[in-house]
């Protein structure tokens, strides 16, 4: 009786190893021998640009201060840490958006802004080029213009950021593959209309017209048109939709402004449950890529207000696509991770000649209810405005001070040289906010630009992602999104090739090749100047 027992102690024993090894359950990773791809599946890859690990830490003790939680009460996608992912670039230790970017579209380094392009100038086939031609729906949630380097860079294929016009035509299916997006959620109308229809291209070119006359898109351009799709229940593919001229407002400031925009958690579920209907009785699902694109924004003008509601609002995103493949039939994996980090965000300051104060305080970020971007542009305003004409400086002041300071970020002892700033300054304004409420809240920051920092990787569903445990070069996470889709970027490489008519035996030799990366570096001060003013490249 006894060594009965013992047998069926140690069957249990191993049993119980055998289902939690995780390396025994189903490997839908990728093709292998082993492996093979079967049945349709569904991947969702998600980008929080320039979200450092600070800055989950910053958001966790912000919610919790909000929230009244303990200190052990953690972020949604805390429990999902998989690995860390180095940034590097081709040509810089220090990353931009494009580089990184293609780093995940092509599994490929490249110079900073480009935009799914190689360091030789010739295009790179991208995760989403390849998933549609393979059988998949594809789509684009950002919060950003959807002609930002990171949206750009699974969409298009040009030399530099900087090339918007071209970008958006690309998009809606004027480059050389064909419209490759079927869904498309963001800001950046502007590069969809000429000047004399509320846009900014430099041709005259309406693109929106031209995407629903001429290329079968549908388009919504406002809240209502978005409610109408009643939660992604009511969408007819492909779907173009434009809901700020640039960028959709932070979190922050969006939040008083509901009726308006919508939020990139409500993107993503609408996103997510149009996909997954139109490709209900396909062979193959989805690829969906999602962009939490302002927490970048946030680092660069050093808000660590308008950047907690960010991180918030991605968590909630990214909780979002995780349930939704909880329930899903079909076979899922969500894969999220950072471009690079930006700021230097660093949970606590000390300043020269003070004594230490280990610590940082939550309560100073709660008293905000704008950001520093919208406290500048009313102050822009003001200083347009009848009454600026006639007001003195120390009525300016104590508007500043009583209206924007104590109105919207909750601080009432501003001093005279940050008042003095604000009055006399007032193009640099959006930092000097930020500068006010960083030191209340006794966050400090490195740099307004980018940082080498290695960043996290996530992961949700029910794929094996043991490539990307440990730290991972940026462009193993573009490897592990073609494995799992088991899709041939380099068919597509080729074609675009023969499209651009690039030429392989120029290709070392380029003239001007320092030019174009150095068109690229500047492209990306270009897009930093628009929350750092006076930048110098």
């Amino acid at each position: 009786m006894f060594i009965w027992a013992l047998l069926v102690t140690a069957l249990l024993v191993i049993t119980a190893v055998w289902t939690q090894n995780p390396h025994h359950h189903h490997d839908i990773s990728g093709p292998t021998p082993n492996n093979p791809v079967t049945g349709k599946r569904n991947l969702i890859f998600m980008v929080s640009d320039g979200m450092g690990p600070a800055s989950l830490s910053m958001t966790r003790s912000f919610r919790q201060y909000i929230r009244g939680e303990s200190f052990d009460k953690a972020l949604y996608i805390d429990h999902r840490l998989t690995g860390t992912s180095r940034t590097r670039s081709s040509n810089s230790l220090v990353t931009d958006s494009a580089a990184g970017a293609t780093a995940f579209s092509c599994a490929q380094k490249s110079y900073n802004g480009a935009i799914s392009v190689l360091p030789d100038h010739s295009p790179c086939g991208t995760i989403l080029e390849a998933a549609k031609r393979a059988g998949y729906l594809t789509g684009l949630v950002v919060t950003t213009d959807i002609t930002d380097a990171t949206p750009a860079c699974f969409s298009s294929h040009v030399q530099t950021r900087a090339e918007m016009d071209e970008i958006a035509a690309q998009q809606i299916g004027l480059g050389p593959l064909g419209r490759s997006v079927d869904l498309i959620f963001g800001g950046g109308r502007c590069h969809f209309l000429p000047t004399s229809k509320g846009g900014c291209r430099a041709d005259d070119k309406d693109l929106i017209a031209n995407a629903t006359k001429d290329l079968g898109w549908n388009y919504a351009g406002d809240r209502e048109a978005f409610d109408k799709m009643r939660r992604g229940e009511n969408v007819d593919l492909p779907m173009l939709g434009l809901f700020a001229d640039r960028d959709i407002p932070f979190e922050l400031d969006r939040r008083n402004e509901a009726t308006v925009y919508p939020s990139l958690s409500e993107m993503t579920v609408f996103a997510l449950r149009a996909l997954e209907k139109a490709s209900k009785s396909n062979e193959k699902g989805f690829f969906l890529m999602i962009e939490g694109s302002r927490i970048d924004h946030a680092g660069h003008i050093n808000d660590p207000a308008a950047q907690v509601y960010e991180v918030m609002e991605y968590d909630r995103s990214f909780q979002g696509a995780s349930e939704f493949l909880m329930i899903s039939q079909d076979e899922g994996a969500l894969v999220a991770t950072s471009d690079h980090e930006t700021g230097g965000l660093a949970t606590a300051i000390q300043e020269p000649g003070q004594l230490p104060v280990y610590n940082w305080y939550p309560a100073a970020l709660a008293a905000v209810t704008m950001s520093s971007e919208r406290l500048a542009s009313m102050l822009q305003e003001h200083i347009s405005s009848d009454e600026f004409q006639t007001q003195s400086r120390h009525d300016l002041k104590a508007w500043i001070n009583e209206t924007l300071v104590f109105g919207g970020l909750g601080v009432n002892d501003a001093t005279q040289d940050e008042l003095n700033d604000l009055v006399d300054n007032p193009d640099a304004s959006i930092n000097t906010f930020a500068a006010i409420i960083s030191l209340r809240a006794h966050i400090g920051w490195s740099t307004h630009g980018h940082t080498a920092v290695d960043v996290n990787i996530y992961t949700s569903g029910r794929a094996n992602t043991s490539a990307l445990q440990g730290d991972v070069e940026n462009t193993d996470v573009g490897k592990f999104l073609q494995d799992y889709l088991n899709v041939n970027v380099d068919d597509v490489t080729k074609d675009l090739r023969k499209a651009f008519k690039f030429d392989e035996s120029e290709a070392v030799n380029m003239e001007g090749q320092d030019d174009i990366i150095q068109k690229g570096t500047q492209a990306a001060m270009d897009a930093m100047q628009r929350w750092v003013p006076g930048l110098n490249a």
